[in-house]
């Protein structure tokens, strides 16, 4: 598996860009100092106390088997330190590079995998939001990894190439028999075109967690899987600077991205003098 380096943190190489284009995923290595991942570690287990705080519990029987799946949130809420991690440069520029500059975010959550953790089903994250045909990118999954990744301790799984199947039956009699793993270190940040099947690992290991964040984008015209503005406390939104809200859709404008290209067009002819 491909092990591409960020510079200096700040845009993502080449390669990792071409690579998710073409194969619908790449991983960036060492996009956060193992420093930065730890204390990104520490803070999240704080979310999750927070979040059981607030009334809501990290285990989701519709999407795990058991308990042993903590998942977190409304990350931007619970902690300012997610809400740099989601616009992070390199991040973006993956972001960007897939969907265009009209991207948004539509979720940022959280999965811990303790030992003993199962799969969830099978699924693509665009087809969650999106019915079929899915023709084009419309969504991207970018991954923080904070603990090493691996096969054993729960490594997410997928189907390599799969984000150019159009429709679920074109996925085959047997899609999980396809199934491979990310690997990476702790640090890196794993982008997935919203199209890729796949599923959570099984977390086989006796004494590892495998702790990833999801930061979850669309294009501008589709609506969010979260509600921000009821979700964000005042307090948060008022700490957000311009960029931040522009892409969390709470200003009054959204969803005029196509405007300039149907504008150029000039379809109806009103610029030949009618």
């Amino acid at each position: 598996m491909a092990r591409l380096q960020a510079q200096a943190g700040t845009a993502a190489p080449m390669e990792a860009v071409r690579q998710l284009l073409d194969q619908g995923w790449c991983v960036v290595a060492d996009v956060l100092t193992p420093a930065e991942s730890a204390e990104a570690l520490a803070r999240l287990w704080t979310a999750a106390e927070r979040w059981r705080a607030r009334g809501n519990d990290t285990h989701m029987p519709v999407l795990d088997p058991n308990a042993a799946n903590v998942r977190v949130f409304d990350l931007i809420d619970l902690d300012p330190l997610f809400r740099d991690l989601i616009r992070r440069p390199v991040a973006m520029a993956l972001v960007r590079a897939l969907l265009g500059p009209d991207a948004m975010i539509s979720n940022f959550t959280a999965n811990i995998a303790r030992p003993g953790s199962r799969s969830m089903s099978l699924h693509s994250d665009q087809a969650l939001v999106v019915p079929e045909p899915w023709l084009e990118p419309w969504s991207i999954n970018i991954i923080w990894c904070l603990t090493d990744v691996t096969p054993a301790n729960g490594a997410t799984l997928f189907i390599p190439g799969s984000h150019r199947v159009t429709r679920r039956a074109d996925l085959g009699a047997d899609p999980g028999a396809r199934l491979v793993p990310f690997e990476a270190k702790a640090g890196s940040i794993i982008a997935m075109d919203g199209r890729v099947w796949h599923t959570s690992g099984a977390n086989v290991t006796t004494d590892q967690d495998r702790a990833l964040l999801f930061g979850y984008y669309s294009r501008g015209f589709l609506r969010p899987q979260v509600n921000w503005n009821a979700v964000l406390s005042e307090a948060t939104q008022g700490a957000l600077d311009r960029e931040l809200r522009w892409l969390l859709g709470l200003d009054g404008a959204a969803n005029l991205s196509l405007a300039g290209e149907l504008l150029a067009a000039d379809l109806a002819g009103s610029r030949r003098g009618g």
